[in-house]
């Protein structure tokens, strides 16, 4: 309850993920593919990746490509890093720096040097972590490696986030973001880690609708990569996002899906993490008792690692889950210690926040003496925090303004001896005419100057606003939902794979398409306005969102209609979900203001590839076409309801070329199997 933990960009572990280099012999692939093999191991278990890591490193020797050696031992250390052993993997870090020394490997050495900027953070020296950083980023301005770029983004982004610089912060987040789109493996992988850093941003931003809309857009792509691991940390980022919009219920699942993945990934540090924040958001909503009993756990958990930090969290609220159950004594002895260790790190904002905490504890049980010592110390703590941050903004100003003195001191020194210069040689009419073209020559300088500057600030800007609309361009403005174009992009890809991922035959898992839309949509903006329309339309896409998983996508299709992309859906899943949706939009009326519309929606569905019908000869435009018609099919036999078509119930050479021409008269003369699905009982609305 002290302080939330919380994981943002800036972990200094040397790992890699993606090897950029293979040897040309036979032998060294078959290593580099065993490595790849056991890093991917690792985004599932990190337990068994560890031990193959161990084995795999013993075996390497001088004649094994050094880019496998380098690749195999930064995993080892972050894989040492996520077991809670730390010093292990310290040790590993030692190895890499001695191996990239005898290789002159100066770009790795140029990364090994991130600690010592996070060395700088840590302690309070902002400005010189970011001026260290700009020293590395330039010594690798020319590495070929993508995964280091990035990985120099990353960390600029955790600086200005600690500076409290979110414009720069973000823009360096979307630049890591981009660069994924160069990797040559785990592309993926990658891509779901850094919108997960992205998410975490939006989120320390405080605005955590945002976050929510980014975690959402990753977790899509966990049909494409098993990783529990970024699941985890996905969820814990979902779940912080959820409980600051006082949405615990639902954090609370999010928190528990985050604990499942890291202890199916035998994460432990993430489990300790995870814990500790259940505890906390148990401690939110008053509930002591169970807070106490999932703080224990925790702290069984980080003591097990040897956790420092996580240690004395979890004793802090089982300490404070104690003292909201009125066991004051009981919770000052896990306080007491919490409470010294603050002190002795000497951090006075950490130390307020714990006592204030503490003085809050003592009053809720009406021990108002005791309860006035804390709250005393907490404003004497948090006036001299701000003294001393008035005081180092004062220095800064000062140091700055003394800087700026002796430059034009230096300045002026300068311009006297050109004076003297020029009196000696030429006599006072040439001193003259040099002092004139000097003086034009400043003044033309600072306008150029400040030309300069102005355009370099107008591109800075322009090309942050770019990148955040490359970012924004595939969601819709109005829902947050993805929109047409991605869409159109998703089925381009999906296009250019169809034959390597042999969907033709993978009929017991094809994906589905469904379009919705709105019944009397026009009724509603006319008769409660557009704004209400509008609501109506944020309300459904969260619901339409609510009713799906997480790999699927769903977008505004345009106007009142919305579209569900389902990938490798299980046929006998199919029906239940359409249904859900129907019942998810339609069984509780939407509340807007004073007034409360029923909505529903109709719908038309269907599965890809389609009755066993090669993608060639019935692609997905041909497929949403046929889902379209199923919908306008329920629009006229009453709305509220869903038409799917299951599969042709004669040839494909008769039946789909009148299914494509007169799609009612081949139903009609049962040339396709339909399946009708009716949405909830409800107050039907007036007819458009």
């Amino acid at each position: 309850m002290i302080k939330k933990l919380f994981k943002f960009v800036g972990i200094c572990i040397f790992s890699l993920g993606v090897m950029s280099a293979h040897a040309e012999a036979v032998d060294q692939k078959d290593t580099a593919d065993r490595l790849e093999a056991i890093q991917l191991l690792a985004e599932r278990d990190n337990h068994a990746a560890l031990k193959q890591l161990k084995d795999f490193v013993a075996k390497l020797d001088a004649t094994t490509d050094y880019q496998i050696r380098i690749d195999a031992l930064g995993d080892l250390a972050r894989a040492y890093e996520d077991s809670g052993d730390t010093e292990q993997s310290k040790l590993v870090i030692q190895e890499i720096k001695q191996l990239a020394e005898a290789n002159k490997d100066t770009d790795t050495l140029a990364i090994l040097r991130l600690s010592e900027v996070y060395a700088l953070r840590d302690s309070g020296k902002i400005a010189q972590a970011i001026a260290k950083l700009d020293e590395i980023a330039l010594s690798l301005k020319a590495t070929k490696r993508i995964e280091y770029a990035m990985r120099i983004e990353i960390n600029y982004a955790s600086m200005y986030l600690a500076a409290s610089k979110f414009d720069q912060a973000l823009s360096h987040t979307l630049t890591a973001l981009k660069l994924t789109e160069q990797l040559k493996r785990h592309q993926t992988l990658s891509k779901m880690r850094r919108l997960d850093t992205l998410a975490s941003l939006y989120y320390t931003m405080q605005n955590p609708e945002k976050a929510l809309v980014v975690v959402s857009e990753a977790l899509a792509l966990t049909s494409q990569v098993n990783s529990p691991r970024i699941v985890a940390n996905l969820r814990q980022t979902q779940a912080m996002a959820l409980a600051d919009l006082k949405r615990y219920p639902e954090a609370l699942v999010a928190y528990e899906r985050s604990l499942q993945a890291s202890q199916e990934a035998n994460l432990p540090r993430l489990e300790a993490l995870t814990l500790s924040n259940i505890a906390d958001l148990y401690l939110r909503t008053e509930n002591f008792v169970k807070a106490e009993a999932v703080a224990r756990q925790a702290l069984k958990k980080a003591q097990a690692i040897k956790d420092e930090l996580a240690t004395y969290n979890a004793k802090a609220n089982i300490g404070f889950a104690l003292g909201g159950q009125y066991k004051i004594n009981q919770a000052m002895e896990y306080l007491n210690p919490v409470l010294a260790h603050s002190r002795e790190q000497g951090d006075k904002a950490d130390i307020a926040l714990t006592v204030g905490e503490i003085g809050r504890m003592l009053e809720r049980a009406k021990m108002y003496r005791e309860a006035l010592e804390y709250t005393r110390e907490e404003q004497k703590l948090n006036d001299e925090v701000f003294r001393a941050d008035r005081a180092k903004a004062v220095a800064t100003l000062q140091e700055q303004f003394d800087a700026d003195q002796r430059q034009k001191q230096i300045e002026l020194l300068a311009r006297e001896n050109q004076i003297k210069d020029a009196d000696l040689k030429n006599g006072r009419l040439q001193q003259i005419i040099m002092l004139l073209g000097s003086t034009v020559a400043v003044f033309v300088g600072i306008f150029v100057f400040m030309l300069y500057r102005k355009v370099k600030q107008t591109n800075a800007q322009l090309a942050e606003v770019n990148q955040q609309l490359e970012f924004h361009s595939v969601r819709d403005p109005l829902t947050g939902l993805h929109n047409r174009r991605s869409f159109l992009e998703l089925m381009k890809t999906r296009v250019e794979n169809v034959e390597n991922d042999r969907r033709e035959t993978d009929g017991a898992n094809p994906d589905c398409l469904m379009i919705l839309d709105i019944d009397h949509f026009k009724h509603i903006n006319d008769t409660w306005g557009h704004a209400a329309g509008d609501a109506v339309l944020i309300e459904v896409a969260k619901r339409l969102r609510s009713a799906v998983r997480d790999s699927d996508q769903t977008m505004r299709w345009g106007g009142e209609e919305f579209l569900v992309y389902s990938p490798r859906t299980k046929p006998q899943q199919l029906a239940p979900m359409v249904e859900r949706v129907l019942r998810s939009i339609g069984a509780t009326p939407i509340v807007v203001g004073h007034h409360t519309i029923p909505v529903t929606v109709s719908a038309g569905y269907i599965a890809l590839p389609f009755s066993g019908i090669p993608e060639q000869q019935c692609n997905w435009e041909k497929a949403m076409q046929f889902a379209d018609m199923a919908l306008y099919l329920g629009k006229v036999n009453g709305r509220n309801r869903a038409y799917g078509l299951i599969s042709l119930l004669k040839p494909v050479e008769q039946a789909l070329p009148m299914l494509e021409h007169d799609f009612s008269s081949a139903i009609k003369e049962n040339m396709v199997e339909v399946n009708i699905i009716l949405g909830p009982k409800t107050e039907a609305l007036a007819p458009q």
